[in-house]
């Protein structure tokens, strides 16, 4: 392994972490969604740029790389948190909120390596105003096409198309409460429930506001959820890469396992 120690950490580069990921059990040719911390790989020569050519080096011509590309901050202000915005601010942010615009607004809260993804040459970004992905490689045209406003993170956004071709869930160095593709469970229990949502959308018209009916997603139950589903399936690769603790999965499986938990643990009832 390529990397050199002092008393102080570790250095780790792009080839170091490279044969990581590939001990860990990435192959040319898969298609992996990552969630990610760059912190906790330690100190990496190159930054997230090395992080994103080492993923890609280790996919090779034939893989596919996506993150999430989300907006959060692009809802409603009355709803924002942490920090909230002055109610007396509220209508004001409302009119004046840039609309989402696929090739310009920035990924908000989902970490550096996931926004260096959205940034990377050839990336394509998946249309969503609050909940997009950023995909490269062979398959992300497929997998980020046809993003529909009503389905956030469901039947006709880009997890169903990596759960379709089989794709593997990297948690690096973060925990499954960053597991986006669980929420996609939360579209397949009986009756989900719902909630509005609004955001600010470019348009060739303009900018415009948009309120549209979906599902109300929650991932506070999801760190509890991943202990269970790691512990029960034996689908998780559990591994190092830097400094990082990280988790492999197939995404299938932990879409079919969160159904059935979010059934069993938050009260839905079967038909």
């Amino acid at each position: 392994m390529i990397a050199a120690q002092t008393d102080e950490y570790n250095l780790h580069t792009r080839a170091s972490l490279g044969e990581d990921l590939a001990e860990l059990g990435i192959h040319p040719g898969d298609i992996i969604l990552v969630h990610s911390s760059l912190r906790s790989l330690g100190w990496v020569c190159g930054g997230a740029t090395a992080v994103v050519q080492a993923l890609l080096d280790v996919l090779g011509p034939t893989g596919t790389l996506v993150a999430p590309a989300h907006t959060a901050f692009n809802r409603d202000p009355s709803r924002w948190r942490s920090p909230g915005a002055p109610a007396g601010w509220c209508s004001t942010i409302r009119e004046h909120l840039p609309g989402f615009d696929p090739a310009l607004t920035p990924s908000h809260a989902v970490g550096v390596v996931a926004e260096r993804v959205r940034t990377w040459p050839g990336t394509l970004r998946s249309g969503h105003p609050q909940t997009s992905f950023a995909a490269v490689g062979r398959h992300a045209a497929y997998i980020v096409d046809g993003h529909e406003l009503e389905s956030q993170l469901g039947e006709e956004s880009p997890l169903a198309r990596l759960e379709e071709l089989k794709a593997s869930v990297l948690l690096l160095g973060v925990d499954f409460d960053r597991c986006t593709a669980f929420h996609l469970g939360e579209y397949r229990v009986p009756a989900p429930p719902l909630r509005t949502n609004s955001c600010a959308v470019a348009s060739p018209a303009g900018r415009i506001w948009v309120t549209y009916q979906g599902i109300e997603l929650d991932a506070t139950d999801f760190a509890e959820l991943g202990r269970d589903f790691e512990h029960h399936t034996g689908a998780v690769i559990r591994g190092n890469v830097g400094e990082a603790t990280c988790r492999l999965f197939p995404l299938r499986a932990a879409v079919e396992f969160a159904t059935k938990w979010f059934i069993a643990n938050r009260g839905y009832t079967t038909p």
